[in-house]
């Protein structure tokens, strides 16, 4: 198994990072067939995504996106080019928040010891409270 981890730091605060955490969730169920959920807390949001072959979540803060992401045998030989495009979309969609991400981007091969999700209107929604 491949890993993918993503991290950006932004100054939208929590309100305006869901926002951008959602129209993601939106983009990877429409676009990659993912399965998403958000389970919101005070503190921050966690975006569960899945589909065969990947696993994953996207945790949500007032300063920050996590992003790690679990990649199956033959989708592993794609990590590269699945990580870029990740990397992508959600730099496009901090940039249009006008948000000013620092990248920090890393990939590494070892098994990721969480999964990474993500979340869309259409997607289940459990809040913690």
């Amino acid at each position: 198994m491949s890993e993918i981890r993503i991290h950006r730091e932004h100054s939208l605060g929590l309100a305006q990072a869901r926002k951008i955490a959602w129209a993601w969730a939106e983009q990877v169920e429409s676009e990659f067939s993912m399965e998403c959920t958000v389970e919101e807390g005070e503190d921050g949001d966690t975006v569960a995504f899945t589909r065969s072959g990947v696993k994953g979540r996207l945790i949500v803060a007032a300063d920050h996106f996590d992003l790690e992401a679990k990649l199956g045998f033959l989708l592993g030989a794609f990590s590269k080019t699945i990580e870029a495009e990740i990397t992508k979309n959600l730099d496009t969609l901090l940039a249009q928040g006008k948000a000013p991400a620092k990248a920090h981007t890393a990939h590494a091969k070892a098994p990721a010891k969480k999964a990474a999700h993500a979340k869309v209107p259409a997607a289940k929604k459990a809040a913690k409270r």
